[in-house]
């Protein structure tokens, strides 16, 4: 073979070789994160504990939200930073409406270019991202969809999120995808209707679980034990509703432009001639507290998103805010109603916080088990060669793996975009600039950091493109 044949020969075999793992993402909206405090009670999530990491809760971005937390999850980027500041917003130059991903407009990139989530970064590195009833994923973000989109479809029961399972571990295993992520809803309806301490909610969990055994079972029948890293997380968590404020008992609705949202926070924009006599009236409003732009605490990273409105009405613990008793859709218990939960409220609140699990594939370091078995193969290698072979990329020898978690262990807390770096490190990919600490997450991790691998790899990409270059301009 000749020496240009040789270099080739090299590239390809690099540019083959898959540095990164298999994962599979759960979002389970409004799970709360002290909902599993007893795991004896759930034995699916207990074998995914026992084999991997539970952290002590995760604080959601400010508004407590889905979408705005949908997004900080998988751009690991503030509120005021993707733009996606709410469940409803309102664009004042186009006058274009975002009504919780349910309206046409809601798709457009105007509120989702504000960052790239991570399976546009995968798809732009040429990885394949396959996504289950995830909301948004139907959109182009930045001129990129994911491979296979289902689109988010409400109601969706214990039997879909099984098939659902089902499907994206086929996908993972037989090389269709590189990264699965799959949305449930269930959790947070059935909490928004019942509250949080409801038998409802309980039973739904419960019900969960159940999917959970399901997909601890199907991961051992297909065999990837030893290749699959698995994330789980919410959005929110979920608190009782026991009260109600109603904006027209203390403003005129004519003097408004627009209101936004039912809850715990609500976006109100006064005609400009009325801001002030507004402003007072509902300051004086016990029970909830109303912000202009400017007043917005720093620590909220909300204030600088483009889509906020002139007036942020934030809600205490228990009550919600609505313009009217006749938009309400359910009876409060102000008025006799069984208790409801609600979410939204400010994100440090205790019953705000969501939960984060995660396991990866348990086996043996990448040395030990190299060395054991090839040992005299190791010694005849070049060494600035043994990055090629040191860490085999097919499923059979995939208990190499470096991208994996430590195993019956918990962490501390960590924040919403903290999941961000979690998943690009299992992914073996470089995060894009975000809010979030590596550090906060480090220690769930079996190997603390991929830098050196990442460098080694580089470094060999070097040498070999070097060589390469080289042999092709040489006269000889």
């Amino acid at each position: 073979m000749t020496y240009n044949g040789t270099a080739f020969m090299l590239l390809s075999i690099l540019s083959s070789y898959n540095a990164s793992g298999k994962l599979l993402v759960f979002l389970i909206d409004g799970l709360r994160f002290d909902y599993l405090n007893n795991l004896d009670n759930f034995p699916g999530f207990r074998q995914i504990v026992e084999n991997g990491v539970k952290v002590d809760y995760m604080t959601p971005e400010f508004p407590s939200l889905s979408y705005p937390n949908y997004y900080s999850l998988m751009t690991g980027r503030n509120t005021e930073v993707h733009q996606m500041t709410g469940n409803y917003m309102w664009d004042m130059d186009s006058d274009t409406e975002f009504l919780l991903g349910t309206n046409a407009d809601s798709r457009l990139p105007l509120w989702w270019d504000g960052a790239e989530p991570i399976w546009v970064t995968m798809e732009k590195l040429g990885k394949r991202v396959y996504m289950y009833y995830w909301p948004g994923c139907e959109g182009e973000i930045l001129g990129v969809r994911p491979s296979l989109c289902e689109p988010y479809q409400p109601n969706v029961n214990e039997g879909n999120l099984t098939d659902a399972m089902e499907r994206a571990l086929d996908a993972l295993n037989d090389g269709q995808t590189d990264m699965a992520a799959v949305y449930y809803e269930r959790v947070d309806a059935v909490g928004h209707l019942f509250g949080p301490q409801s038998v409802e909610t309980t039973g739904t969990v419960l019900g969960l679980d159940g999917a959970m055994q399901f997909l601890n079972q199907r991961v051992m029948a297909k065999n990837m034990s030893k290749v699959l890293n698995i994330v789980m997380f919410s959005d929110h968590g979920m608190s009782e509703i026991t009260n109600l404020i109603e904006l027209d008992k203390h403003i005129n609705l004519s003097d408004v432009i627009k209101v936004l949202d039912i809850g715990p926070v609500v976006s109100l924009w006064p005609k400009q001639e009325k801001l002030e006599e507004i402003f007072t009236a509902l300051s004086a409003v016990e029970n909830m507290t109303t912000y202009r732009i400017s007043d917005i605490p720093d620590r909220f990273h909300y204030k600088e998103g483009m889509f906020v409105s002139t007036l942020t009405l934030v809600a205490k613990p228990g009550w919600i805010i609505t313009p009217t008793i006749s938009a309400l859709p359910f009876q409060p218990n102000a008025t006799g109603g069984r208790k409801y939960g609600a979410h939204g409220y400010d994100n440090e609140l205790v019953e705000m916080r969501g939960f984060f699990v995660a396991k990866g594939p348990v086996r043996k370091s990448a040395r030990t088990k190299y060395h054991d078995a090839h040992s005299s193969r190791t010694r005849s290698r070049p060494r600035f060669f043994y990055c090629l072979w040191s860490r085999p990329h097919s499923n059979r020898n995939a208990t190499n793996m470096i991208h994996d978690f430590k195993s019956n262990f918990t962490a501390g807390p960590i924040r919403s975009v903290d999941a961000y770096n979690v998943m690009c490190h299992t992914l073996g990919i470089e995060p894009l600039p975000n809010n979030g600490s590596f550090d906060r997450v480090r220690a769930m991790l079996r190997e603390p950091s991929s830098t050196a691998v990442l460098v080694t790899q580089h470094s060999c990409l070097l040498v070999l493109i070097g060589l390469f270059i080289c042999v092709h301009v040489s006269p000889y």
